[in-house]
């Protein structure tokens, strides 16, 4: 196998492979020997006609487009590597010679890396983030949330109904005095409070008793998704069969020691209280890094070819496609639900792609820039939460890329990327968010 290079515009370039004639010749007898079972001539018993017979009745070029491919997945990715150059895009290919004793010769035309002109990317501003610090109400919102998830219900009889019981009701609707489709229901649930229901539906079961009936009324919202109904006045009979109360747990010590590790509430809300704090502070690292990666895109000069952003969009699809299968779910399927095309879908994360497209690039140029490296330490980290985040032991996949190159080329890669995030972010400047100017404001600026 021999390969060339030749460059064109637009970060594209030709690779012209050349495939001995052995290995043409034998990838034709592959392929007979592979097809002949299904092959039945006049005068052999099916299966048993020489290849020469085959390609006397259907051609001399009969296996020829079976074997090229044979070839090319043989030979292309071991050409890309030799040719030397970075590829970015899965090649287009075109065969331009094709015979029996001539050498096979394919052309692989491919988007190479494009070049990237960074602009400012130390210091950019970036919008002022809001604290970290846990207030009162992330403390009390997730004790609220505890009690509700510990809750047990009461069956009340001795009293009306209020505001966050959960009734149990049969109500019939109408709509200028006719029944219409979904209006009607037995044994139904719910919580007063909840506004799942129209209008102020729930508000008007309230100070009724079990037993009671009630004519509800209620107009259905202008943007109602059932047209016939939209705009319109109903009148709900209601009956209540249930009523339950749900009583929540105390918040003092023994709540505490149930819920959580701590004996105490006092030390549960500190935990509750730094937990908050974590979380907050992760949120607005990974803010002020979108943000100040967004500037550094923008001050940035890159020209994509078409092929590397095809083959990316292509990439977000397969992604897509893997994970619809993990959870049993065909990707077809999951494009008829959304009542998409294949192409359809390509062209929606066609943006997601450039953007992932630039920002890696971006990143990897300013590692260049930087001298960024990833240290035998970097790469024992990050070979350590692989196996912890796989399940499986770290030296298992440790060898599993000491014996593979391009595998560790590319985790080294994704380590300095990741150290390149850091610098942009760590040196990135809050400033306070600027106001649009109101309406008026433009228009006395005009």
């Amino acid at each position: 196998m021999s390969v060339s290079v030749e460059k064109l515009e637009n970060s594209m370039a030709k690779l012209t492979i050349e495939v001995s004639a052995e290995d043409f010749s034998k990838a034709l007898n592959k392929v007979y020997n592979k097809e002949k079972g299904r092959i039945s001539i006049n005068g052999f018993r099916k299966g048993k006609a020489p290849r020469k017979a085959v390609e006397r009745v259907y051609g001399a070029g009969v296996f020829y487009e079976d074997a090229a491919n044979e070839c090319i997945n043989n030979t292309y990715t071991a050409a890309a590597k030799e040719s030397g150059e970075d590829i970015v895009s899965n090649p287009s290919i075109e065969v331009t010679q094709i015979e029996e004793g001539k050498p096979l010769v394919y052309v692989a035309e491919v988007a190479l890396r494009p070049p990237v002109t960074l602009g400012q990317y130390k210091g950019v501003e970036v919008d002022k983030l809001p604290s970290d610090e846990a207030t009162d109400d992330d403390i009390n919102n997730e004790l609220k949330r505890q009690q509700e998830a510990n809750a047990k219900t009461n069956e009340i009889t001795d009293r009306p109904v209020k505001d966050g019981d959960e009734v149990t009701l049969d109500f019939a609707g109408t709509v200028d005095g006719k029944a219409f489709e979904g209006g009607t229901a037995s044994d139904y649930e719910l919580k007063i409070g909840s506004h799942s229901f129209i209008d102020n539906f729930e508000d008007q079961l309230v100070g009724m008793n079990i037993g009671e009936e009630k004519d509800v009324n209620v107009t259905f919202p202008e943007d109602y998704a059932q047209k016939d109904l939209a705009g319109k006045p109903a009148v709900f009979h209601c009956t209540i069969k249930k009523i339950k109360e749900k009583i929540l747990p105390e918040l003092n010590d023994a709540f505490a020691d149930e819920v959580s590790e701590f004996s105490t509430l006092e030390e549960y809300k500190q935990d509750i209280a730094k937990k908050a704090h974590e979380r907050k502070a992760e949120n607005n690292k990974n803010q002020k890094e979108n943000q100040a990666i967004d500037k550094v895109i923008d001050n940035a000069t890159i020209d994509i070819p078409a092929p590397m952003l095809s083959t990316t969009q292509e990439n977000i699809l397969n992604e897509y496609s893997q994970s619809m299968m993990m959870q049993g779910i065909r990707f077809d399927d999951y494009l008829n639900y959304l009542g998409m095309t294949r192409q359809q879908f390509l062209d929606e994360v066609k943006p997601q792609a450039e953007k992932r497209i630039r920002t890696r690039l971006c990143l990897e140029e300013i590692a260049k820039a930087e001298n960024i490296e990833a240290t035998e330490e970097d790469v024992q980290k990050e070979i350590e939460d692989l196996a912890k985040q796989y399940n499986m032991e770290i030296d298992r996949v440790k060898k599993i890329f000491e014996d593979d190159a391009d595998q560790m080329k590319s985790l080294k890669s994704d380590i300095q990327v990741r150290k390149a995030a850091d610098l942009v972010r760590d040196n990135a400047v809050e400033v306070e968010k600027k106001e649009e100017p109101k309406e008026e404001e433009k228009k006395d600026a005009e």
